[in-house]
């Protein structure tokens, strides 16, 4: 048998390097090999051969084959047969049931590869044994704590400039945060050198030092967690005044001494785990037995994940969620496990990222609004640019996501470079979601700072005058406007991000965006031409803004409709009527508008006095009491002309009519109107100024002994008084109601 596949081989080989020949020249191929190569594949015992090695094939695919068929005939078959056809997920229990088998099949081969681990291990350090290692490593790690114990010392006026800081402002907080980071880095410096680099200042066998050295650097990265950990949560063994206000995560002291517990500790058993598996390779583990290991490895920090877990301290605000949070990471970390034991490494890596990256993200945003928020009211309640803000929340986000990117990317065994070089349709797809990710990462972290500013300027709480009863502040015409049109713009450059990044997603991914803004040029015509009420109400609120006609706060009327401007929408205006109803107003439904809140107002009332009033007495009462409401703490900032006589208006059919006027800020007339009837009254009687009221006399009979009895005659001028004193008393309920 093999001496007809060497022939084959032979055979193939001339056959190839003939074809060379006749493309390089006008050589042909000889016809006596031709000849050869056809009576070898006429040969039976080459066909039974051929068909067993065809049968194999299909055998390792799932797809028989039949004997005697042509290589053709196979070919169209294997593309036919249902062991092609597998779905994905067979494949993927296949993949599974191989992996088990390779772990059962190396566990009883584990004791020898150790024990030639051991003896290998033994020869290169017959000086020195295990316990000897293991005293080199505790003595470097000794002289790491030492120097960091030397550094503590020798840092003590940074400490205390931390501890100075001020935890009541957000610049005190960031300070106590990043000094404590340094400070922190500072420790692992030192215990690095003290540990690791002082045992390469010596010299050592190889093995010994590629021993010792990978150790070391496990406790350093041990060292680091906790003390970044300690930097942090800043747990209650610290014995920090205000820890709570200090931290770097809004948590209580229980959760803050159990993670710092139990942190570093898993990381601990990781690094631990990680040296040995970075070790076990060049004394003699294959791959098989290093993939056993990690499986023991797995179950122990998948126990510790558990116990952290399910240690958690709880609070009386937890209740049942606390409950079911614990359940799901507990499946969550034993669905990580169970994937590891299947050999799912690119699901597992995925179930990891799917999980850590949106925790990690929420924990920095927590983060950052807790240190950067606002300071107590002992200082002024300093606060940091809400801009300043957004750029650190999203920068550590794009942060996070793209270092999760890169980690799935090297997982899936992409490569950036021969991603951007090939033209496959698998790579065309991956880089357009790449695009899709960073175009989205850019759309968010522009609308964060666009978002951040306008509420900035929104930030300052404008007052809203309503025509009532209580005091209204005074509006800022500016932070009025500003109230008014910053929601619509900030809706509009929403609007306008989320269109612009679809449609450059899209593009990335190959798609052709024309024939769509085309489509949505003739599609928004059409709307426009069945819908131009609505496009009316739009543009008119356009115009009406532009004109500045009326501002959030503001009190306005039109037509039937009045009261205070609360909020906009792209076609409607809400007032607030000063009796309660709210009424939504298309713009196009506006017309004229009667603003009341703008600048100044004047108010104009009457008072009648008595036919023998003194009317310059009276004038001088008047002045009077409206520079007192002048300076009334109440009205002081709404008036800008006191109450003041203009002079007689009128005489009146029961007294002389006194003409009064002032002048206020919008808002500001009502209250101080009420203030100075009741003012006026009391300062009136005190003078013995008379303010009359409407009366009527009635005349009876001619004989006053019989007019008790006489009927009562009922005479036009009687009907006329009391019409006249029924419309009168109409008159002054009705301004009173207003």
């Amino acid at each position: 048998m093999f001496v007809l596949v060497a022939r084959l081989l032979v055979v193939g080989i001339a056959l190839l390097l003939a074809g060379q020949a006749q493309a390089q020249g006008p050589a042909t191929v000889p016809p006596e090999r031709v000849k050869q190569l056809f009576e070898l594949l006429d040969d039976p015992s080459v066909k039974t051969w051929v068909a067993e090695q065809r049968n194999q094939d299909a055998g390792s695919t799932g797809a028989p084959a039949e004997a005697g068929a042509s290589p053709t005939d196979a070919s169209s078959d294997a593309v036919a047969a249902p062991g092609q056809m597998n779905t994905m997920a067979s494949s993927t229990l296949d993949r599974i049931k191989h992996h088990i088998e390779r772990i059962m099949q190396t566990l009883p081969l584990l004791p020898g590869q150790f024990a030639h681990v051991r003896a290998k291990t033994m020869e290169d350090m017959s000086s020195r044994g295990s316990a000897g290692i293991f005293l080199l490593i505790a003595v470097f790690i000794a002289a790491g704590l030492a120097l960091t114990w030397a550094t503590y010392k020798l840092t003590r006026p940074f400490r205390l400039w931390i501890i100075a800081q001020s935890k009541d402002t957000p610049i005190g907080r960031a300070k106590k945060i990043g000094g404590r980071a340094l400070y922190s880095s500072l420790l692992i410096v030192s215990f690095a050198l003290g540990s690791a680099g002082a045992f390469m200042l010596f010299d050592w066998p190889m093995l010994i030092r590629e021993i010792v050295l990978t150790f070391l650097i496990a406790a350093v990265l041990t060292w680091g967690v906790r003390t970044y950990a300690m930097a942090m949560l800043v747990p209650s063994f610290m014995k920090v005044e205000n820890a709570v206000e200090v931290r770097a995560l809004p948590v209580t002291n229980e959760a803050a001494d159990h993670w710092s517990y139990w942190l570093p500790r898993i990381v601990g058993v990781f690094a631990f785990f990680g040296a040995a598996f970075n070790l076990l390779p060049g004394l003699g583990i294959d791959q098989d037995g290093m993939m056993v290991l990690s499986l023991g490895a797995d179950f122990v920090l998948l126990l510790l994940f558990l116990l952290a877990v399910w240690r958690r301290p709880r609070t009386q605000r937890d209740g049942a969620h606390h409950t079911a949070a614990t359940w799901i990471l507990t499946a969550y970390f034993v669905v990580l496990f169970l994937q590891r034991i299947a050999g799912l490494h690119v699901l597992f890596w995925f179930t990891l990222a799917a999980f850590f990256l949106p925790l990690a993200i929420v924990l920095a945003q927590r983060g950052v609004n807790f240190v950067l928020r606002p300071g107590s009211e002992d200082v002024g309640r300093p606060t940091i640019p809400a801009v300043m803000i957004a750029v650190i929340d999203r920068g550590i986000r794009m942060i996070f996501i793209l270092a999760a990117a890169y980690l799935l990317a090297r997982v899936w065994g992409l490569d950036m470079q021969s991603m951007r070089d090939s033209d496959t349709a698998t790579t065309f797809i991956l880089r357009g979601l790449i695009n899709v990710v960073v175009i989205a990462l850019a759309a968010d972290f522009g609308w964060s700072i666009i978002k951040a500013l306008i509420e900035r300027k929104l930030g300052i709480e404008a007052p809203h005058p309503v025509i009532s009863d209580e005091e209204v502040p005074i509006l800022d015409p500016q932070q009025a406007r500003l109230h008014t049109l910053l929601p619509i713009l900030q809706n509009i450059l929403l609007a306008s991000i989320i269109v612009m990044a679809v449609l450059m997603m899209l593009a990335s991914l190959g798609i052709q965006i024309g024939p769509l803004i085309a489509g949505a040029g003739v599609v928004g015509v059409a709307v426009g031409f069945g819908a131009q009420t609505i496009v009316k109400d739009i543009i008119s609120g356009v115009f009406f803004l532009l004109d500045d006609a009326f501002r959030v706060g503001e009190y306005i009327s039109s037509g039937n409709y009045k009261g205070t401007v609360e909020s906009f929408s792209l076609r409607s205006v809400k007032l607030r009527h000063h009796r309660g109803p709210l009424f939504t107003i298309p713009f196009g439904e506006l017309g004229a508008v009667q603003n009341q809140s703008r600048d100044w107002v004047i108010d104009k009332f009457n008072i009648t006095v008595g036919y023998d009033t003194d009317i310059d007495l009276a004038r001088k009462l008047i002045k009077r009491i409206g520079l007192e409401l002048a300076e009334d703490p109440e009205f002081k900032n709404w008036v800008l002309d006191p109450i003041k006589m203009q002079g007689v208006q009128e005489f009146g059919e029961y007294g002389i009519v006194l003409r009064v006027k002032a002048t206020t800020r919008p808002g500001g007339a009502f209250g101080m109107k009420r203030k100075f009837y009741v003012r006026l009254r009391q300062v009136f009687k005190e003078q013995g100024i008379e303010l009359p009221f409407p009366t009527v006399q009635v005349q009876g009979l001619q004989n006053p002994q019989g007019a008790e009895n006489a009927p009562l005659e009922i005479t036009p001028a009687l009907k006329m008084a009391a019409a006249r004193s029924h419309t009168i008393r109409r008159r002054k309920k009705a301004s009173t109601t207003e």
